[in-house]
């Protein structure tokens, strides 16, 4: 057999949609940003391992679900782009555990975990992302954090690894999330977890979620293009207080504006905002709030590719 005809047998077979040139505004929640060179929708969690082994060790790679905690700039994003969103993500019990993949949404873990008399995970209904998300940058609302709730993880690599991990192998922080050994969101991410709640009443647990969605619906601007919350809040005090503070509810440049509801947002109406935008009006509060409390704060959205 030529080694040619055994490359060509040994190449993995891929399921999913390669797309080029792809618009990366169509799937982030603030309705803009750039172009991805390369974006790959996997069929499932395999499909995604097998596509991992075909891209080059120096292109870059980005996981992406829902888009709710990301900016890619106007001049786009030059590597591979890797669309984990699936309404057909994997949620199911395993043992006492729920077990939930990567591009679930972490909205429908709540809902399940509550449907099936566990509490704890209430939470996770105000969460606008998926579970990778959610497990990359720790997120939490209402006093609890994804990693509160975390029995073990697993983890794909670029060679296409699953492996399982415990939470002691990473760094858990406030809006953090790093691989002791390993570059998270750079050769390693995940896939999928399962999460530990303590038993309880279906009814009580339903109760909670849908008190936590009206607080967020009051208090959020959700009829809005929006990635939630944009800045980390410092040790005791809150972003949102020191924005509205400086006087910046309501200050717009081009077509994004910091939100009259909630400070801590910053709003695309009309999807008419370019990412430079966004990015403009997220250091113009940022200098605003050095200036007059003397406090850097810290951006909790990730912004990545290139300038136009």
């Amino acid at each position: 057999m030529h080694m040619a005809e055994q490359r060509h047998l040994s190449a993995p077979v891929l399921r999913g949609r390669l797309l080029l040139d792809e618009p990366m505004r169509k799937h982030l929640s603030w309705r803009t940003g750039g172009i991805a060179k390369r974006a790959y929708i996997p069929a499932d969690l395999e499909d995604a391992a097998q596509f991992l082994r075909t891209v080059p060790a120096a292109e870059p790679i980005h996981f992406v679900g829902l888009g709710s905690n990301l900016l890619v700039r106007d001049g786009g994003y030059g590597g591979t782009v890797v669309l984990t969103h699936s309404t057909h993500g994997d949620i199911r019990l395993d043992s006492e555990c729920v077990y939930a993949e990567a591009g679930a949404a972490s909205p429908k873990v709540a809902r399940y975990a509550a449907n099936q008399s566990y509490e704890g995970g209430e939470f996770l209904a105000g969460i606008p992302g998926t579970v990778g998300g959610a497990l990359a940058m720790n997120a939490g609302c209402y006093g609890a954090e994804t990693w509160d709730i975390v029995d073990r993880v697993l983890t794909v690599g670029r060679s296409g690894e699953l492996r399982k991990r415990l939470p002691e192998e990473f760094e858990i922080g406030y809006r953090h999330c790093g691989l002791r050994q390993g570059r998270l969101g750079d050769d390693v991410w995940f896939a999928a977890a399962w999460f530990r709640f303590r038993r309880g009443e279906r009814a009580r647990a339903r109760r909670r979620i849908t008190e936590l969605l009206a607080q967020r619906i009051g208090s959020q601007p959700l009829n809005l293009p929006n990635a939630g919350s944009v800045f980390r809040n410092p040790p005791g005090d809150y972003a949102a207080r020191m924005i509205e503070a400086c006087g910046l509810k309501g200050c717009t440049i081009g077509g994004a504006r910091i939100s009259e509801r909630h400070a801590n947002f910053i709003v695309n109406a009309g999807g008419r905002g370019r990412a430079a935008d966004i990015e403009a009006l997220i250091e113009h509060a940022r200098r605003a709030v050095k200036d007059r409390f003397g406090i850097e704060l810290q951006v909790e959205v990730r912004i990545v590719g290139e300038a136009a």
